[in-house]
């Protein structure tokens, strides 16, 4: 039996109404928060009871799954030189439950996770919840801020095309320029301990 799939979406700054819009579109009946932290200082409409209460209203389930999913660990195994290594998370009991969750709930929801992020390529639920889904055989589809979808596997022919991995090199197996630029795009969008810091002590968080 094939699963019904998974899908992501970045709350970036749009309303409510749209956000909304973009979740009936695609028939979404659940969202699957998986911010570490569920709070926008700029997009207030999206903290977390506020965008609870909004989703009840239009008959969508809220679930917060920041604990399982997050992308800023508290375990302090998760880190190396001050910064997450997705591969390390992934590999945790607590983020194996997150996914666990995921793909129970979708077997009675249609499940879209949220995170902050307007492009998938610069967000964790791609690059890492999205991934460990898809190597677990499980479809993701990104819905993008104007609507449209697009395939995990095409966001991921999208990255090796930014990064310039895999372009001119036809021996080499996919499935190895995909591992690097999992690797890359990881390095550079992982939550880093000295980064948030540095923002605190400028006033911007």
């Amino acid at each position: 039996m094939s699963h019904p799939g998974i899908y992501t979406i970045g709350h970036s700054t749009h309303s409510i109404e749209w956000f909304v819009q973009l979740l009936r579109k695609h028939g979404i009946t659940a969202v699957g928060d998986v911010r570490s932290a569920p709070y926008s200082r700029m997009n207030p409409q999206f903290n977390r009871e506020v965008l609870k209460g909004a989703l009840i209203n239009a008959e969508i389930s809220y679930v917060f799954l920041g604990e399982e999913l997050g992308a800023r660990s508290k375990d302090p195994s998760c880190y190396r030189n001050g910064k997450v290594d997705y591969e390390l998370l992934a590999r945790t009991e607590l983020f194996q439950s997150g996914l666990e969750r995921v793909r129970k709930g979708a077997c009675t929801h249609r499940i879209a996770l949220m995170c902050a992020e307007k492009e998938p390529l610069g967000c964790h639920r791609t690059i890492l919840v999205g991934r460990n889904l898809v190597e677990q055989g499980l479809p993701v589809s990104h819905i993008l801020s104007d609507g449209n979808l697009e395939s995990h596997d095409q966001s991921m022919s999208r990255l090796m095309r930014m990064l310039h991995i895999g372009e001119n090199d036809l021996f080499r197996p996919r499935e190895d320029a995909l591992r690097d630029a999992y690797r890359k795009r990881g390095e550079a969008i992982a939550y880093e301990e000295q980064s948030d810091q540095l923002r605190r002590s400028t006033g911007v968080l």
